[in-house]
């Protein structure tokens, strides 16, 4: 992919606690003349402070790391205003297991697989620095079944949802975007675009996985 003129390179940080890992990736990095390696950490502890030197637009976090994991990394970061800027891919494993939804809660933005293609890892880090949420319909789709069928918890704003804007959240958890949305129910898809940002702010989301975790816990995931 060409960097457009003018277009600063996204920044981007790792942290794993496997050295190979991290040299592949930063290897992939810094192939790509639109991304630009910004350093790389051991464990959440050296994530944290590699974020607070480094500044990077998009972290690599591994979720299971020795000493601090990368969910108790996840919860320190949300909680620390001066990262707000920066955006978590969590990097695992496996497709699905208990560390997925917890990593969502916490405030990642999305999750790829270790060994998905580079292409698909490079994808992520884009989707993710354009502000959007990177979670496909089979991960949602597993999400809402490993922890949809709990009770319903109240999320603080889900009562000041218009009925639209209920159905947008809903659809939003299949995984599916807003294109595919306004194909489903024949509307376009800024009028889709529209109800999902309206949504988004009413309930103080910072993306769409925070969407995803809002409608498992409220019940809205099944359009």
């Amino acid at each position: 992919m060409n960097e457009p003129a003018g277009t600063a390179p996204i920044r981007v940080a790792l942290a794993d606690d496997q050295a190979v890992v991290r040299m592949g990736l930063r290897a992939l990095i810094e192939r790509e003349p639109d991304l630009e390696f910004a350093g790389e950490a051991a464990d959440g502890a050296g994530a944290l402070r590699l974020l607070g030197e480094a500044r990077p637009d998009v972290l690599l976090l591994d979720v299971r790391m020795p000493g601090m994991d990368g969910i108790e990394t996840l919860r320190a970061i949300a909680a620390d205003p001066g990262l707000a800027a920066t955006r978590v891919v969590v990097v695992t494993t496996f497709e699905v297991d208990h560390y997925v939804f917890a990593a969502l809660q916490a405030g990642a933005s999305g999750f790829v697989l270790k060994d998905s293609a580079p292409e698909e890892l490079t994808r992520a880090i884009r989707v993710v620095a354009s502000g959007e949420a990177l979670l496909s319909p089979s991960v949602t789709r597993k999400v809402i079944g490993l922890f949809g069928r709990h009770d319903a918890a109240p999320v603080e704003g889900i009562d000041t949802l218009t009925p639209r804007e209920r159905e947008m959240v809903a659809w939003v958890a299949t995984g599916r975007s807003n294109d595919e949305i306004a194909a489903e129910l024949v509307i376009s898809p800024e009028t889709v675009r529209t109800h999902v940002s309206r949504a988004m702010v009413k309930l103080r989301a910072r993306d769409r996985a925070q969407l995803v975790v809002f409608a498992v816990r409220s019940g809205l995931a099944s359009p």
